[in-house]
């Protein structure tokens, strides 16, 4: 076996720039699988972690009649006195860090000629959940809670209707009794969460102020609930189940991200097997032509009584030579690329695109996972060493 590596590292040696022009074949091949593999994990964790931060949380509850299919505000469809029912889940599960009510209505903001419509959702401005568009404020202050004429508004709404903190906007909003009133409202603040649909089109008021303007008085559209830990969803939601109310999960809300994910898989797949297939290709190539160059040789190691499965053996060893420089060049490009723009991202437009359900931010950070790493690594070790029979 040793005589072998000999001789591979021998003839491999021969032809030095094609040899490295292989092993950077598997190289580039393997730190592109691992890059693409690290923007699916990064794209998909990013989405779930927005979805139920912005939308979903870990667990709502909602009333019996709620359709998530539709906005409605009449009385039978909300929770009545959600804050006291909020205290009561919040104190009785320690696996809960907050649970606050939300008032979720359509409206129209308009100034002068423009208008866009919008969710207005009518939050604590003390609630722990709600921190994340405090945390998120870029111009101006947050809301109070006895703020009867502040809205606060998205970075992109803002942009597109030039509007500024200070400046008045009026909002139009159905109400319980399916009328539509108007109010001007003073922008009180400018917030991001670098999520641009859900910026454009939602906008918050005080609680106590959107149940006003309303007519929804002490009701609510559900209880929004975050956990420690978003795996103790289904334990938490059990035993909150109710003959007075219904109990959903992020995972019966976000279904549709598992969906997109199963789509990115598969097209991924097709992906690998593109790279893969050039990759075993360079490989092939230059131990054909290795062959060619050697005719000669290997008929004198024939003759002299070398046996066809070594000399075959000494060609699997080369291969596996390049195959182990290629995949070790591979994992260190591919993880230092997948670590770079997990730091630092890369931009996406999305304003040019985007997937109902999905709430997808404007950068993407990548994830390196060491499953994939050595998932990978072996993938492209073994079509490395089929491609040289």
């Amino acid at each position: 076996m040793i005589q072998l590596f000999k001789m591979a590292f021998r003839d491999l040696g021969r032809n030095k720039r094609r040899t490295l022009l292989s092993a950077l074949a598997v190289t580039v091949g393997l730190g592109l699988l691992v890059m693409m593999s690290g923007v699916l994990v990064g794209e998909m964790q990013g989405a779930l972690k927005n979805t139920i931060q912005l939308f979903s949380g870990h667990i709502q509850i909602r009333g019996l009649n709620y359709d998530e299919n539709k906005i409605s505000l009449k009385w039978e469809d909300l929770i009545e006195n959600p804050q006291a029912l909020a205290d009561t889940v919040k104190g009785q599960y320690p696996q809960i860090v907050d649970a606050t009510p939300r008032l979720v209505a359509s409206g129209i903001v308009t100034r002068g000629e423009n208008s866009r419509g919008v969710q207005v959702i009518g939050l604590d401005p003390e609630s722990e959940a709600n921190q994340v568009y405090r945390q998120g404020l870029i111009e101006g202050e947050f809301l109070a809670a006895d703020d009867r004429e502040g809205i606060l508004i998205g970075q992109p709404l803002a942009d597109k209707l030039s509007l500024a903190v200070g400046d008045q906007i009026n909002l139009l909003v159905n109400t319980s009794n399916g009328n539509v009133v108007e109010q001007l409202f003073t922008i009180r603040g400018i917030y991001t969460t670098n999520t641009f649909g859900y910026d454009e089109s939602t906008v918050f008021l005080p609680l106590d102020k959107a149940q006003t303007i309303t007519g929804a008085e002490d009701r609510a559209s559900l209880i929004f609930i975050m956990l420690k830990d978003k795996e103790q969803a289904e334990t938490v939601a059990a035993a909150l189940q109710s003959s007075n109310y219904t109990v959903v999960t992020w995972r019966d809300m976000n279904a549709m991200i598992v969906q997109v994910e199963d789509f990115a898989n598969a097209y991924m797949t097709i992906f690998y097997l593109i790279v893969l297939g050039i990759t075993a290709t360079v490989v092939s190539n230059t131990l054909v032509m290795s062959v060619f160059e050697r005719t000669r040789e290997i008929g004198i190691l024939a003759a002299i009584g070398m046996k066809g499965r070594r000399i075959l053996a000494q060609f699997l060893v080369e291969a596996a030579l390049i195959a182990t420089i290629g995949v070790i060049g591979g994992i260190i490009f591919g993880g230092a690329i997948t670590t770079y723009f997990g730091i630092y991202g890369f931009p996406m437009d999305i304003s040019k695109f985007g997937l109902t359900g999905i709430l997808l931010e404007n950068r993407i950070y990548t994830v390196l996972t060491l499953d994939n790493v050595i998932y990978l690594s072996f993938l492209t070790y073994v079509v490395t060493i089929v491609a040289s029979f």
